[in-house]
């Protein structure tokens, strides 16, 4: 053990310079007249040294598959201040006794142990590691063990922006900020919390104390953020950071479902899209993260591909939970408790030979994507929070005064990144009230009533909820042939990759006619079922993510704004429906939009339908659509 400690010694010497030699090498001494060699000679002939003279990588830290595992993961706490969906079952989970849990003193023994035998950095994770009081003294503590390179945390950011300046000098040197949205009232929906400000400040703060890059984890859910990937990726553009998507993996209470996933070949696929320059960077042999940059970017961004593709291959890690507990695989099942005996008076040789035992019986690889959803295993707030992720700047919702319907885009993409930056500076942090009621939409906080339907002109009511304003621009032009079928007649993909990227944006809606009863009960919101508006919101804005996925032929568009709103008339007991999306690419979003609002009424019928089965579904048709080659078309 002591011959390994000083050949780790020497390496780290011969790393930090090249211009003398205090590493134990023979150094040949030159003879007047002689040309020295060069600084690059030198350095090959250390290295060769160090090569010959290296004892092996800790045996008990090597697999049978050869894997030396140079990484520890440690568990503060199995508490948090928040509540991510993705994290923490809903009805939340029976917590460790304190006395059950590692104490400092056992925390700093294990990482000493660990670090002598080879692992050279740790990460401090939780729960959540920085509620943990004593945090700061057990960073300083790690500082000080021989051969340890590198001490991080990952956090879900509330406490960064009080503590990292203390946290900076007790010697951290790498920080994970875990953030899933830019829009706050998304946020607050995901981690069911508020703190959306506090994350900013924290990686503001982070950013000016100098930390390159600054790790962002965004959890990628379809149907939840995936909309947000080009507004991640736009942040890194004049910001230090390395934001990493992470696939949604299954643990115990998350619910997971494989059609919640998005993978990363899907992922990368949207940002090349808007970003063909994208390139990959070069990986580290142990590197869990594919990493890619853009041209002239200050930042850069990764994807953790953990279901899609997996790197078991190159696995360096190993963790130990808030109670002591070794794992050897995030998606394993198996545990060996550390702290029981360490309590039992367990000696530093036989602590090796059970950690030894453990890190041999480590697999191959983790079971694939489907099986590990059936496994029994912790919840991911009981293991560490590997992937609790929030981190970025916020979206800036803008109104365009050309925009007759009020779709509100996400933000400009040439201007975005300087606004951000603009206000990053100026340490602005937005407030929550005014983007949240624009992220959910101005019908959802309040529940409308209109009578100024046209019920004269349609008896019925099957009509727009509101005729939308501005001066129609005729019928489209069409064609005399259909556009999804090939030479032969046969359905066929229309080909795109021809046609110019440009903004689009459709806006379609729908009626659903209840009858007294059922509007009675939504308007007083006294369904068994619940809010009838707000499901129905959210399964349109669902629903126009999935489009391509319900409408065969339709492509995959990388929407950046959706909005359903819904309103109540009182005259014809109706629901009203209007769906707007935005996307910028080389086909238009109309299908979305229409199948928004489909979708938006069909949950509402299935809201209503143990009340009432005399529900008429009618007038979904498209109201409007602007970008397309064939020019805009408004309905009159």
């Amino acid at each position: 053990m002591a011959v390994r400690l000083v050949s780790r010694m020497l390496q780290r010497v011969l790393r930090s310079s090249v211009r003398s030699c205090s590493s134990g090498a023979p150094v040949t001494q030159h003879r007047p007249g002689e040309p020295s060699q060069t600084a690059a000679e030198e350095l090959s002939r250390q290295r060769q040294f160090l090569r010959e003279h290296t004892a092996p990588f800790s045996a008990f830290l090597t697999d049978s598959f050869g894997r030396q595992h140079s990484y520890l993961r440690i568990s503060l706490t199995e508490k948090c201040n928040l509540r991510c969906q993705y994290c923490m079952p809903e009805e939340g989970i029976p917590l460790t006794p304190k006395a059950d849990l590692l104490t400092t003193e056992e925390i700093l023994t294990l990482a000493r142990l660990f670090v002598k035998e080879g692992i050279d950095k740790i990460r401090l994770t939780g729960g959540e590691p920085l509620i943990r009081p004593d945090v700061v003294d057990i960073v300083a503590q790690l500082h000080q063990l021989e051969g340890l390179r590198t001490i991080g945390i990952t956090t879900n950011g509330i406490n960064l922006a009080r503590l990292l300046p203390q946290l900076q000098k007790a010697g951290l040197s790498a920080i994970n900020i875990s953030l899933d949205t830019l829009v706050p009232a998304k946020f607050e929906f995901i981690v069911r919390r508020k703190g959306f400000q506090k994350v900013m400040a924290g990686i503001h703060k982070a950013i000016e104390l100098g930390y390159s890059p600054v790790k962002v984890n965004c959890v990628v859910m379809r149907g939840l953020n995936e909309d947000e990937l080009l507004d991640f990726v736009a942040l890194t553009e004049g910001l230090p950071l390395d934001v990493r998507f992470i696939e949604y993996m299954p643990f115990d209470g998350n619910r997971w479902n494989f059609k919640k996933m998005v993978s990363y070949k899907e992922m990368l696929n949207t940002l090349q899209q808007q970003w063909p320059e994208l390139e990959k960077l070069p990986e580290e042999e142990s590197s869990t993260a594919k990493a890619f940059k853009i041209p002239g970017f200050r930042g850069q961004l990764s994807f953790i591909t953990s279901m899609s593709e997996h790197f078991c291959g190159t696995c360096n890690r190993l963790r130990i939970t808030a109670d002591g507990n070794l794992k050897v695989c995030l998606f394993g099942n198996s545990e060996v408790s550390l702290r029981d005996h360490l309590r039992a008076g367990a000696s530093e040789e036989e602590l090796l030979r059970i950690i030894g035992a453990a890190v041999g019986r480590k697999k191959r690889q983790h079971a694939g994507m489907f099986s590990i959803a059936q496994m029994k295993n912790r919840p991911m707030i009981l293991i560490e929070l590997l992937l609790m992720l929030h981190d970025s700047p916020p979206a800036i919702p803008s109104i365009s005064s050309q925009d007759p319907f009020r779709v509100q885009g996400i933000r400009h993409r040439g201007s975005f990144s300087n606004q951000m930056m603009i206000l990053w500076k100026g340490g602005w942090v937005p407030q929550t009230p005014l983007l949240a009621q624009r992220w959910l939409g101005s019908s959802c906080p309040q529940r409308h009533y209109s009578s100024h339907l046209n019920s004269d002109a349609n008896p019925k009511c099957l009509s727009a909820v509101s005729q939308a304003p501005g001066t129609p621009s005729g019928p489209l032009p069409t064609s005399d042939q259909l556009t999804h079928v090939d030479t032969t007649g046969r359905a066929a993909m229309v080909d795109v990759g021809g046609k110019p990227d440009t903004e689009r944006v459709a806006v379609a809606s729908a009626m659903v006619l209840l009858g007294p009863v059922a509007f009675k009960l939504i308007q007083e919101n006294q369904l068994k079922k619940g809010d009838a508006l707000v499901v129905a919101q959210l399964a349109g804005v669902q629903a126009a993510k999935l489009t391509s996925q319900l409408i065969p032929l339709c492509h995959h568009v990388a929407l950046s704004h959706v909005q359903v709103g819904l309103e109540l008339d009182g005259t014809c007991h109706a629901v009203g429906i209007r769906a707007s999306c935005r996307a910028r690419g080389p086909t238009g979003v109309e299908m979305e939009a229409l199948t928004a609002a489909a979708v938006a009424a069909l949950t509402v019928y299935d809201m209503c339908k143990a009340v009432s089965r005399d529900i008429v579904l009618g007038e979904i048709k498209l109201l409007s659509k602007t970008g397309g080659q064939r020019g805009d078309f408004q309905r009159t």
